[in-house]
């Protein structure tokens, strides 16, 4: 009997010890399914969140040097898992970092903040509340990015974390009473961004609590990575999934 063909997930991931979430998720959506992480060198320490830093952290040879070791496991999709570090510089540098990744990769390849917009156009959805982990400069860059992209901000709350890592810090208890504060805007979606912020398992909470989808950074990757390698089910975490499945 031969074995089912192996379908390659590369995610190319900014690390914060929240990588267990690519690798759960993901491998959970289909037996055929292996996920491969690789790290990208970060700018900026303690004060990553920062844009200069982001902009050092999203150049293209950056990624691409990272892209290159996930080339070699010749994978079906790759994501660049990282919100900031794909919407710092707008809309059109974020289809410029695909678009160079692909290219070394020889597949198709996203970023989180792209999949974001892909997310809300599956949806149907064009206006969202956002509660971003950043400090108020990069989080607006982020509404600026979903503006760009069409997608109308209701309102918009930021938690200040100056890194990944202080955001993957935060309590769940933070996300879910600060959803809940925030609320959405009638048929709207709430947006958690931040790859860093272990975030499936707040998505049902929330969802539940105010009664609309709820898209997450890490869900959305995964989401994207997945439908790039050609696997769509209802398998995965949250509305987004189910209403999207084939």
């Amino acid at each position: 009997m031969t074995a089912a063909p192996i379908i390659r997930l590369g995610f190319l991931y900014p690390p914060t010890g929240d990588e267990h979430e690519l690798y759960l998720a993901d491998e959970a959506l289909d037996s055929r399914v292996r996920v491969s992480v690789v790290g990208v060198r970060i700018s900026g320490g303690d004060d990553e969140h920062a844009p200069h830093h982001l902009r050092a952290t999203a150049a293209i040879p950056n990624l691409v040097l990272s892209t290159a070791v996930i080339a070699h496991l010749k994978p079906a999709s790759v994501m660049w898992a990282c919100t900031s570090g794909s919407f710092i510089d707008g809309l059109g540098f974020a289809k410029q970092q695909a678009a160079a990744m692909s290219e070394a990769a020889k597949a198709p390849a996203s970023s989180t903040s792209l999949a974001f917009l892909s997310a809300l156009g599956a949806l149907g959805i064009g206006k969202v509340a956002v509660l971003a982990t950043y400090p108020e400069e990069t989080s607006r860059a982020f509404t600026s990015f979903l503006a760009e992209g069409g997608v109308t901000i209701d309102r918009l709350h930021w938690l200040d974390a100056p890194s990944g890592p202080a955001a993957a810090a935060f309590a769940k208890d933070r996300f879910v009473d600060g959803a809940a504060r925030l609320g959405v805007p009638e048929g709207g979606a709430l947006l958690l961004p931040d790859t860093a912020v272990p975030s499936l398992d707040l998505i049902a909470p929330i969802e539940a609590r105010l009664g609309c989808p709820v898209l997450t950074a890490n869900q959305v990757t995964l989401w994207e990575g997945a439908r790039l390698a050609g696997i769509a089910n209802g398998h995965g975490p949250g509305r987004l999934f189910k209403e999207t499945s084939q």
